[in-house]
């Protein structure tokens, strides 16, 4: 017998994947699955914040946005004969690539929407008697030399201005100008008009000749709009002994090799740079450091640095910080709201790869049980289950952070790996830490492991008491101080599951002592079937904490997704009200057209016009600021006022007692609570532009529709000598929003056109509130997902057992409807229990933490938020019915529909497949 004897063992992970494909295929899914879930939330999380960042700097105006950096030359050091040589395009030029350099490190700058030059601080005086002068005033203007003018704008007529063959000084005397086609068109200027711009400074005056009329490219844009001045002209009013008098104010663009001669005219001219930020390159995870950049270009080490580098003397001045600020505070608020949906999933799905584990080990438990008595250690049986769990675990886990990575590219990196990772690792210990638990000693026959007969120990009794103090510390901290503290606090985010954690635990406890005496009375009705089902539901293993702390959560997470989502709805249907009155609202400058109104009737979906009379300049006796005068129809209103439930009344407060057309009294009126205080009990004489009369304040409401946030004064139209209507409130179900609008443009006379469903949807266009929202709502999914399949695992660990059972049974005499509904009945205890405490459990958790947090940052985009928030208040968390009571039921009819096709599928295999001599009872 020579030679080296070969291996005859076959590896032990081939074997055992080859000998259970289907639960190996089973787990990979469920791994990838969770891992892609797990690493698309950061991800998720990092894209809708950068959008929110980079849509809100973005869409800031040039003045919030742009940063600028100025000086004035006014350093006494500089020889003011030779001040306007810093003017020279060649060195501004030179110090503009310098500063670009050192804002690139944190701040890089949209180089094409960015500009240099010279201008003066203030406009100067233009003789000129062919200018327009609105109230006898001379107009005033601007000089400035704007880098990269011929790529900014269109030429319109003449050509752009040049500084010509001489070197331009503080002397020249006369320059050639562009101006925009707004200014000439205001200014009545053409190509060839000259301009003398006036200096108390010099003799005579600076002669600008406009060589050119150009059209800004792109106006709206910070080249353009950081100084309006430049791209379009102003009246501005002296203040004088009488009524402020106007002149105009305009901007003259010359060249900038003529930008000596501004000097000239005012000798402190002001030297600028300015840089508009590039949104793409902003990050909301850098912006605690973009904020740190800021605040050292302004005041810090950064500005000595741009001083001594690049532009001696320079001030730096930019309101992005508030900006950054401002989106920081809107983060703040919503992170904590988002991270209660994260806890809540996450803990289901790491509830289900438990259970997952649970059941391998459970099926695998007469196997493991045969490798202990035969000598197997526990550190062998455990290195082995790991090794055959993470040949499966670890590719899954990666291949789902390689899905999230795919669907969704922008975001941190570090965050998804780490999701991904804990996924691989609770999926990969599951299953050896079971069964290591489980077979730690040697073991012949199992005791009975059930509900019933289990006590806990001393060591469970300790860890839920701890985690009764975190749940309680949690909620404690959270009513006491809120969520939007400007940052996710985990433990107060926790809370919601923490309280669920609580309430399994609690109901696990509890779960016997209903079924026992609900077993005791079945057991003397003649039936078999309740009795039977009943003792089979209080035998159920101990583990079933397990799947009872997975339905509780996703339950109250469901609960609580479904309150946060019908809030946001609720407040984004409450604040369009409040901004519209109505379902549309058309308002005009002055009055509108009679035929208006029928012509809006006449649109499909219109159920009914409101016409109503506002004038905003009502001047009470006490002359202490004006009021809104509201006259209306007093049943139409009335009606509307119920209708959008803006401070309803009866009709009849507003009907003067006595027969028309000349009833006695005042007038009745409505008032808010600030000018009903103001007009007190009596009466008091009005002076209106509809009309002069008395009136006498019948009833106060908070709000109206007309003004829902304003002081007003609400009368009937009929009390009144000229009522004629400026508003129209509309209101109906589907409307032609087209329709009304064209007959708005029909009619002319100014008029403008309001709906109620676009400024609902303008409210969530923000990124971060259309993303948060969508998250969130892909949580609440994600939740009941995991809850769906915490149940057919719960019923899959016991299917040999009930096989079994039934196979007896039937031997005995039970038939296969009998069996059926035996199954059934068997399930619905624990379904019943976990629907009945995940309702009860997501109403405690709503109303514990719904004081706490504000959904108003997460309802409202900026800048309507703005707007409405004042007048519609704290928008707090509340109990939504059918989100409480929905996926409750959901839970009993899914559990249900398992058992029974359990059931039906159990009854029809073989008796004698289950009754084999020697299997496991």
């Amino acid at each position: 017998m020579g030679g080296t004897a070969k291996k005859a063992v076959a590896p032990w992970v081939r074997t055992r994947l080859r000998a259970a494909p289907g639960p190996a295929i089973a787990l990979v899914l469920l791994v990838l699955l969770t891992s892609a879930l797990g690493a698309a939330f950061p991800r998720a999380v990092d894209t809708y914040e950068d959008r929110g960042l980079r849509h809100a700097v973005r869409t800031a105006s040039a003045g919030q946005s742009v940063i600028e950096l100025t000086t004035d030359l006014s350093d006494h050091r500089i020889d003011p004969s030779r001040r306007h040589e810093y003017a020279r395009p060649a060195l501004m030029a030179e110090r503009y690539r310098k500063a670009e350099e050192l804002l690139s490190d944190g701040l890089p700058a949209d180089a094409p929407q960015s500009a240099y030059g010279v201008h003066t601080i203030e406009p100067f005086i233009a003789n000129d008697p062919w200018l327009p002068r609105p109230d006898g005033l001379p107009p005033r203007f601007s000089l400035s030399t704007q880098s990269a003018l011929p790529e900014h704008s269109r030429l319109r007529d003449g050509r752009l201005p040049r500084a010509g063959a001489a070197t331009v000084t503080g002397r020249t005397g006369a320059v050639e100008a562009a101006v925009t086609a707004a200014t000439a068109k205001s200014l009545k200027l053409k190509v060839g008009s000259t301009v003398h711009v006036g200096s108390p400074v010099r003799r005579g005056s600076l002669a600008v000749t406009v060589t050119g009329i150009v059209e800004p490219r792109l106006p709206e844009l910070s080249y353009w709009s950081y100084e309006p001045l430049l791209r379009t002209p102003g009246l501005r009013f002296e203040p004088t002994s009488g009524a402020p008098v106007r002149y105009w104010v305009a901007a003259l663009l010359l060249a900038p090799d003529a930008a000596p001669a501004i000097f000239g005219v005012d000798p402190s001219p002001e030297l600028y740079w300015r840089f508009a930020p590039r949104p793409d390159a902003f990050t909301a995870a850098g912006l605690s450091g973009l904020r740190t950049r800021i605040a050292s270009l302004e005041h810090g080490p950064g500005l000595a640095r741009m001083r001594a580098e690049a532009v001696p003397d320079v001030n730096v001045d930019s309101r992005l910080d508030d900006l950054l600020a401002s989106y920081s505070g809107t983060l703040g608020a919503i992170d904590p709201v988002v991270a209660v949906a994260a806890f809540g999933v996450g803990t289901v799905a790491c509830v289900v790869l438990l259970m997952a584990g649970g059941l391998a080990a459970a099926r695998r438990g007469a196997e493991l049980a045969l490798l202990r008595s035969r000598g197997g250690s526990v550190r062998g049986i455990g290195g082995r289950l790991l090794a055959e769990t993470a040949v499966l675990a670890v590719p899954a886990a990666a291949g789902g952070w390689g899905l999230a990575a795919l669907l969704l590219p922008a975001g941190r990196a570090l965050p998804a790996a780490l999701a991904s990772g804990a996924v691989a690792l609770i999926a990969c210990c599951a299953l050896p830490l079971r069964a290591v638990y489980v077979h730690r000693r040697p073991r012949v026959h199992g005791g009975r492991d059930d509900l019933v007969h289990a006590r806990p120990s001393r060591r469970r009794t300790v860890a839920e008491l701890t985690l009764l103090a975190l749940a309680t510390g949690a909620v404690a901290a959270l009513r006491r101080r809120g969520a939007g503290t400007g940052q996710a606090d985990h433990l107060v985010s926790a809370a919601p599951v923490l309280v669920g954690v609580i309430a399994a635990l609690v109901l696990v406890r509890l779960y016997p002592l209903p079924l026992r005496l609900a077993a005791r009375s079945m057991a003397r009705r003649r039936g078999a079937i309740g009795f039977l089902s009943l003792a089979r539901a209080g035998r159920s293993p101990a583990t079933a904490a397990l799947p009872l702390l997975a339905l509780l959560t996703a339950l109250t997470t469901a609960a609580f997704g479904g309150s946060v989502l019908a809030g946001i709805a609720d407040a984004r249907e409450r604040a369009s009200t409040l901004v519209v009155g109505a379902d549309a609202r058309i308002s005009g400058p002055k009055a509108l057209p009679p035929s208006l109104a029928d012509a809006v009737r006449k649109a499909e979906g219109v159920r009914e016009v409101t016409p109503v009379l506002i004038d905003y300049d009502l001047a009470l006796r006490d002359r202490e600021g004006s009021v809104s005068l509201v006259a209306v129809d007093p049943e139409s209103y009335a009606r509307l006022a119920r209708r959008t439930g803006l401070g309803a009344f009866p009709a009849g407060i507003l009907e003067r007692p006595g027969d028309r057309p000349s009833p006695a009294g005042p007038v009745r009126a409505i008032a808010s609570p600030s000018v009903a205080g103001r007009l007190g009990s009596g009466t008091t004489r009005l002076t209106t532009s509809a009309g002069n009369f008395e009136v006498r304040v019948a009833a106060q409401r908070p709000t109206t529709p007309a003004l829902p946030d304003e002081g007003f004064l609400l009368v009937n139209t009929a009390d009144l000598d000229r009522p004629v209507p400026n508003t129209l409130l509309v209101t109906g179900d589907g409307m032609d929003t087209a329709a009304v609008s064209a007959a708005v443009r029909d009619a002319g006379q100014g008029a403008e056109v309001k709906f109620r469903s676009e400024e609902r949807a303008a409210l969530a266009d923000s990124p971060v509130q259309a993303g948060a929202g969508r998250l969130y709502t892909t949580a609440v999914a994600a939740g009941a997902g995991y809850a769906v399949l915490a149940v057919l695992l719960s019923l899959l660990q016991t299917v040999p057992e009930r096989r079994a059972l039934l196979a007896r049974l039937r031997t005995m005499g039970l038939t296969r409807a009998q069996g059926r509904r035996l199954l059934v009945l068997e399930s619905l205890p624990q379904a019943l229990l976990a629907a009945s405490g995940g309702a009860v459990v997501g109403w405690a958790a709503i109303r514990l933490v719904g004081p706490g947090l504000d959904l108003g940052e997460l309802a409202m985009a900026a800048p309507r938020r703005l707007e409405v928030l004042d007048a519609l208040g704290v928008v707090q968390l509340r109990t939504d019915p059918w989100s409480l009571l929905l996926p409750a039921c959901a839970v009993v009819a899914i559990a249900a529909a398992v058992a029974l096709a359990q059931a039906w599928w159990t009854t029809r295999l073989r008796t004698t497949t289950e009754l084999r001599a020697g299997d496991a009872t």
